[in-house]
């Protein structure tokens, strides 16, 4: 990577072992960037979630491939459920929204339901982020686990069959025919 021109304006930063590498807590932290700024409804979340793993210093092609979660298809959805999440935590009640994406709506409409909105999308991404996290951590925990179990079973087995090999070995010697 140091030997592409274009990455040096970026500075030393870019090569940070962990943005690249994969390993639990670059994984894991990817896991809560991404899935945190997926719920976040600004705009240029790849670039937020690109800045949030550079201060993190966790994967950062995870990070960025993860907001896309919220893409066009699954974002009404998800932005829809975060709102009342947050209208049900503020008590208010919930009001039908119809989304158009112009100015006139967002001066309108969004004004009247802001607080809840944010309010659930900090929440949601906080509990996502979070899951993301934790499940991430505890499956690089079980398969290193895994992977440990069957490496002792391994040598067990390898054990076994040089005890094997030897006492068959010793009774080949021993044997006068």
């Amino acid at each position: 990577m140091r030997r592409i021109r274009s990455l040096r304006v970026l500075g030393d930063w870019i090569y940070a072992t962990n943005l690249w590498h994969v390993n639990r807590y670059s994984s894991a932290m990817a896991f809560f960037v991404g899935l945190f700024v997926a719920f976040m409804p600004i705009p240029g979340q790849m670039v937020a979630a690109a800045a949030l793993a550079v201060l993190f210093r966790c994967n950062l092609p995870l990070s960025v491939g993860l907001v896309w979660i919220t893409n066009p298809v699954t974002m009404p959805a998800i932005f829809f459920l975060a709102y009342k999440l947050g209208a049900m935590i503020i008590d208010v009640p919930v009001q039908p929204i119809e989304f158009e994406l112009s100015f006139h709506w967002l001066n309108h409409r969004l004004a009247a339901i802001w607080q809840p909105f944010l309010l659930g999308c900090l929440l949601c991404g906080l509990f996502f982020g979070s899951v993301g996290y934790f499940v991430i951590n505890v499956l690089w925990r079980l398969r290193v686990a895994r992977q440990w179990r069957e490496r002792k079973r391994r040598r067990a087995l390898a054990v076994a069959m040089q005890a094997e090999a030897k006492a068959a070995a010793k009774t080949a010697s021993c044997d006068p025919d």
